[in-house]
Formats: C-alpha cells, sequence, structure tokens
C-alpha cells in the first residue's frame, strides 16, 4: 500500500475533495490521503480516469468517490460540492490540483486560450474554494491547498499559466486572512520540476527540454508525486495547525539559480523519497532511463 510518513488514520473520518483526481500528482494525492483513513472525493472531466483511481484506492481498502465536473462552470461547482455534502455529511479538505496549459510564447496566445488557462488554473480554484466555504467550512473550520508552480522569475513560454498560479498564490494569501475568522486554513504548495504523466501531454519537441530540466536544479533531479503529496499532506494534517498564507515550494531549490553564477557539481545524490506503490516513470523520461542505463 502507500508508504506515507503520517501517521495511519491521520485523517480517520475525514471527507477530502481533490480536483485532477484523475491522474498524476491528484491520484497520487487521493491514494496518500485514503491510505490515512480520510473518503477521497476524486473530481475530474474524464469520468474513466476517475473510476480507474477509485477502483485502485478500493481494491486497497480505502474510501474514494469520483464526480465528474468542469471547475470552470460555476453552476456545476456549486452543484458539486453541494453532491459531496449530500453524500458524506462534510468536507473536511479541499486540494485545488486541477490545472493545465499549453507552451507558446506570449505573442502566439489568443485571447481565448489565455482565457481558458486562467480560468483552469485560478478561476476554478476560487470557485472550488468559495462554494467549499460557504456551503460547509464557514460553520465548520477546514484546510485547503493550492497546488501552484514554480511561477517566480518569470515562466518563459507558460505566460498564461505563471499569470494565473501567481494569481493563486495572492487569492491563497487573501483568503488565508479574510477566511481565518472561520477556521479555516489556506495554503498552497508550489511543485518544480515533477516526474509526472502531466509530462507526456506535452508536444512531442519539448521531450528534450524535458529531459533536460534535472540540470537547471541544484539538487539534479526531478521530484516524486510523492514529494509533492507529502507536503499537501501535512498542510492538510493537525501539524499545520497555526500555518495559513504560505505557499510551500517544492521545487529541489530551482528558483535560487541565478544567472552568472554556475551550478555547483552534485557530489552527493539527494535520495527522492517515493511513497507511491503505483507510480511510473512518464515515457518522456523512459528514453533518459534506458540512456543512463546504458551510459
Amino acid at each position: 500500500m502507500y508508504r506515507s510518513v503520517f501517521r495511519p488514520g491521520l485523517f480517520a473520518g475525514q471527507v477530502v475533495i481533490v480536483t485532477g483526481g484523475g491522474s498524476g500528482i491528484g491520484r497520487c494525492i487521493a491514494h496518500e490521503l485514503a491510505a490515512l483513513g480520510a473518503t477521497a472525493a476524486l473530481v475530474g472531466r474524464n469520468p474513466d480516469k476517475l473510476r480507474a483511481v477509485r477502483e485502485e484506492i478500493a481494491a486497497e481498502g480505502g474510501r474514494a468517490q469520483d464526480y465528474v465536473c468542469n471547475i470552470r462552470d460555476e453552476a456545476a461547482v456549486h452543484e458539486l460540492v453541494a453532491q459531496v455534502l449530500r453524500d458524506h455529511g462534510r468536507v473536511d479538505g479541499l486540494v485545488n490540483n486541477a490545472g493545465g496549459q499549453f507552451p507558446a510564447p506570449l505573442k502566439d496566445i489568443s485571447a481565448k486560450g489565455w482565457e481558458a488557462v486562467l480560468q483552469t488554473n485560478l478561476t476554478g480554484g476560487f470557485l472550488m474554494a468559495r462554494e467549499c466555504l460557504t456551503q460547509h467550512m464557514q460553520g465548520h473550520g477546514g484546510a485547503i491547498v493550492n497546488i501552484v508552480a514554480d511561477m517566480w522569475g518569470g515562466m518563459p513560454s507558460m505566460g498564461h499559466s505563471g499569470a494565473a498560479r501567481a494569481g493563486m498564490v495572492n487569492f491563497t494569501e487573501t483568503a488565508a486572512f479574510e477566511w481565518s475568522q472561520y477556521g479555516v486554513r489556506v495554503n498552497a504548495v508550489a511543485p518544480g520540476y515533477v516526474a509526472s504523466s502531466g509530462m507526456d501531454q506535452y508536444p512531442v519537441w519539448m521531450a528534450e527540454n524535458i529531459r533536460a530540466m534535472p540540470a537547471t536544479v541544484p539538487l539534479n533531479r526531478f521530484a516524486t508525486e510523492a514529494e509533492i503529496s507529502a507536503a499537501v499532506t501535512y498542510l492538510l494534517s493537525e501539524a499545520a495547525a497555526f500555518v495559513t498564507g504560505v505557499t510551500l515550494r517544492v521545487d529541489g531549490g530551482r528558483p535560487n539559480v541565478r544567472g552568472g553564477t554556475p551550478m555547483p557539481a552534485p557530489q552527493h545524490a539527494a535520495e527522492p523519497f517515493n511513497g507511491f506503490h503505483l507510480a511510473a516513470t512518464p515515457r518522456v523520461l523512459q528514453a533518459r532511463e534506458d540512456n543512463d542505463a546504458s551510459a
């Protein structure tokens, strides 16, 4: 089963919504929360992916339920949270993990493309958080974790996503203040380069750039999905009861790289933590592993 560093039963009796729970980091987070006793409410647009994750969790004795929803649709988000409450009677946590973008320089992004990325990565997260607050957390407390990105210093070729993620960081800080009166904590996790299935969604021409990413990271590797999940789990947990308005970077020190300063040569590997027993190497990185093995 999932090898979490957190104590068994940490979230026993709790219900946590995970958007984008059908694949990648969201799938991993859902598995860890379920392994720790939570009921994971899996949200996404692909019913087959959601069903597959629900069945994975159920096969290991965990609890999960899948909900198909387009988080950019305000009415649909309202009904989604209402349905989770009808099914389970509570919402203790929300992980705003759903997101998506496409590579393009700013000059080539249409208004439609810009809006689509902002709606998915910013507006959808706001709608989910607002509905969880107003429908339940306002009277019961809770914890919200927003997944953002390493957008410090700009995101060349991903400017629409960078703008959305920066907006989500600011939303996190504002909501943390405004919603503190209700006992609701709002934090964010900013992953760096993560070896996740999302890498396989990018165009083929990006493959070499993706495989070269670790060379720009001080810890000289990709993050695992479990390392992101562990940060999310901490922020949802009682151990973070006095933590709110924080963006926790899980990026191997990537934003600390400065132009003109050579990257230190790796002398001792920073070993990854990989507690997710179902994790798989993205296809785009398999060629890198094959090359390393043959070297």
